[in-house]
């Protein structure tokens, strides 16, 4: 047996390799048992967090947006429950393969399922994206049924904005619709909550000036998601804080019979409380209906509305500016009275017409008025009359008494598009045409024609603040205490100025001569004042004029002149102010004051108003306008109508 031979030398040799290798093994242990420790106690909430945040999706909660109610509650711009189907990119895997399953259960057009790719491609892969909106019940149990094969697919409960009375508040209301590029640039960084599918924004009037009120606060809610990205279950809640509810000053039943009396015109008409500066109905027609616009309104709809020659998407109560023809006579009366240049009993020849500088001036009456005096001149509307008062009272002492009486300033309302009007002067013809003020000027801007442009609106307010004495500001929302009167300053008018011009007011409608009096109110303590007025849209050549001017009846309806009439009522104790303004109605006395005849007797009555309000010789085809306005507007019950008078 052989012996085996140890090198005594050897041993020490491997015993110092074997120590180094357990060493390095020790020290990489030690590293991977600390680490470990740090990771697991020190840093664990850290890494908890990570790990959660792969598995919990945070979501938006879209606010109910806050309602639009009119004076006595009516809802105008309410909220109504839908169903929607979205899908989210980077939640479904393949999103085209999983979207041609939604397009086999809900019928989607192959238009539908291009478009909806398109935008996903636009949008980042965490946005949700709509597939399709208020869906079925029986859609929606489809969608949920197949919920397994369809990853990153959703069918939610959405608030959709309704308009219940349709057209009657398109132009004051406005609508909403999905936010655009510039909307998501205004709003201030909160650009998540516009992406989110079927959220909208206000476009136009009290939605758009009123958002920050009506859009109210998201809430968040943490979801549980699996490896699929298919919600499990829910983890945490924030509930939304809802929009703010916003009454306005307007009368649903008023506003209704408006555009009832307006129907078939290119018209406007506004009521305001001369008390407090309500606004009580402001209509503009024909109208549109704000419901085609919430969810984007077809080109056929929409071109329909564009081409229409009445202009249907305008707002002709603050956005049309138009001659206010003889209703400007108004305040060259009180100008002339305040600064003295006409005394009461004053008369001037009116023989159908004047020469000034060299140019003759014609009266819309062509045989003149003969000699009259301010009142009379006022219930006539005589041209020569102010003519002559306008070369005494210059152009600088007109601006400024139609500014105090609200022209060519631009009222503070949630409207969109207001105009500011033209109350022209020396200092703005120099501007823009760099020449000096003419005397002719002058004499065309007293007959409310020339330079001047005045809205609807704005001769609302004039003749507000006529019948007051005050500086009636228009209001739109219902103040939250209803002993909250605005404190209107006076004017600064002398009383007997004011008294006579009431007084040629009062004859427009009430007197014989009166440019009105087929449109008086016979029922007691309901009597109105007023002013008619027409403006020329073509000039009246001297050709035309010596062949014999046709009748407005007989010009292209383009051609004929507009019909203007403001009032207030009663007289004794004024309540109410009204401006009625009818494109190419023809003429004030014709056109416009019956209508806002109508008005003012449907706000004193509550409702349609008896027929004996009328006078007796007009009985018989007033029952008859009556009844067939009666099938046309909302009911009132006994005790709505108790309630508004």
């Amino acid at each position: 047996m052989t012996k085996t031979h140890i090198d005594p030398k050897a041993s020490p040799r491997l015993t110092r390799r074997g120590m180094i290798l357990g060493a390095a093994q020790l020290t990489v242990v030690g590293a991977l048992g600390l680490r470990m420790h740090t990771m697991q106690i020190d840093e664990a909430d850290t890494f908890r967090t990570m790990a959660e945040e792969n598995r919990i999706s945070m979501q938006l909660i879209a606010p109910p947006r806050g309602r639009i109610l009119d004076r006595f509650g009516a809802v105008l711009a309410d909220n109504r429950p839908t169903y929607q189907v979205t899908i989210v990119r980077e939640r479904a895997g393949d999103a085209q393969k999983v979207l041609a399953h939604v397009q086999m259960i809900l019928g989607l057009s192959d238009d539908n399922l291009r478009q909806i790719l398109e935008e996903m491609a636009d949008r980042s892969s965490f946005v949700p994206i709509t597939v399709a909106k208020d869906i079925t019940w029986d859609e929606l149990s489809q969608i949920s049924i197949n919920a397994p094969a369809l990853p990153g697919v959703s069918a939610d409960v959405v608030l959709q904005r309704v308009y219940p009375f349709g057209t009657d508040f398109a132009h004051i209301v406005g609508y909403v619709g999905r936010a655009n590029a510039q909307d998501v640039e205004d709003n201030d960084g909160n650009n998540a909550l516009l992406a989110m599918p079927g959220f909208h924004i206000g476009k136009i009037s009290v939605e758009k000036a009123e958002e920050a009120s009506l859009r109210g606060t998201a809430g968040r809610l943490s979801v549980e998601v699996n490896a699929a990205g298919r919600v499990m279950r829910s983890l945490d809640q924030v509930p939304p804080v809802p929009g703010a509810d916003l009454q306005l000053t307007i009368d649903h039943h008023l506003q209704n019979f408006t555009l009832a009396r307006l129907a078939g015109q290119s018209a406007a008409a506004v009521v305001i409380d001369v008390q407090n500066g309500d606004l009580l109905a402001c209509a503009s027609a024909p109208t549109f209906d704000p419901n085609l616009f919430v969810d984007g309104i077809s080109s056929k709809d929409y071109n329909a509305l564009r081409d229409d020659p009445y202009r249907p998407l305008s707002d002709k109560v603050v956005q049309g500016a138009y001659p206010p023809g003889s209703v400007l006579k108004m305040s060259l009366a009180l100008a002339a009275l305040e600064g003295g240049q006409v005394s009461p009993d004053e008369t001037v020849y009116c023989p159908g017409f004047v020469e000034i500088g060299g140019r003759r001036f014609h009266c819309w009456k062509r045989g003149g008025h003969g000699r009259i005096n301010l009142r009379g001149a006022l219930r006539e509307s005589c041209d020569v009359f102010f003519y002559e008062t306008a070369r005494r009272v210059g152009i600088d002492n007109l601006h400024a008494m139609s500014a105090r009486l609200g022209l060519g300033e631009r009222p503070d309302l949630p409207l969109s598009g207001i105009a500011s009007g033209l109350n022209p002067s020396r200092e703005w013809k120099m501007q823009r045409y760099g020449k000096e003020w003419l005397i002719g000027d002058t004499i065309n801007a007293s007959i409310g024609q020339g330079f001047v442009l005045a809205t609807p609106m704005q001769l609302a307010i004039m003749a507000a603040r006529i019948a007051s004495g005050k500086n009636v500001i228009p209001r739109l929302f219902k103040p939250q205490i209803a002993s909250d009167l605005p404190g209107f300053t006076d004017m600064g008018l002398a009383p007997a100025s004011l008294a006579l011009v009431h007084a040629g007011m009062t004859d427009v409608v009430n007197a014989a001569r009166g440019t009105a009096k087929s449109s008086r109110i016979v029922a007691e303590g309901q009597a109105m004042a007023g002013k008619t007025g027409s403006s020329q849209v073509f000039s009246i050549t001297a050709a035309e004029r010596a062949a014999g001017v046709r009748s407005q009846a007989d010009l292209p309806w383009d051609r004929r002149d507009h019909a203007l009439f403001t009032a207030f009522a009663p007289i004794a104790q004024p309540r109410i102010a009204v401006s009625v303004l009818v494109e190419h109605g023809g003429g004030g006395s014709l056109a416009a004051a019956p209508i806002a005849r109508d008005l003012v007797l449907f706000h004193l009555n509550g409702g349609l108003p008896p027929v004996e309000a009328y006078p007796a010789d007009q009985r018989g085809r007033m029952q008859t306008s009556l009844d067939e306005l009666s099938a046309s507007i909302l009911p009132i019950d006994r005790h709505a109508q108790k309630e508004r008078t």
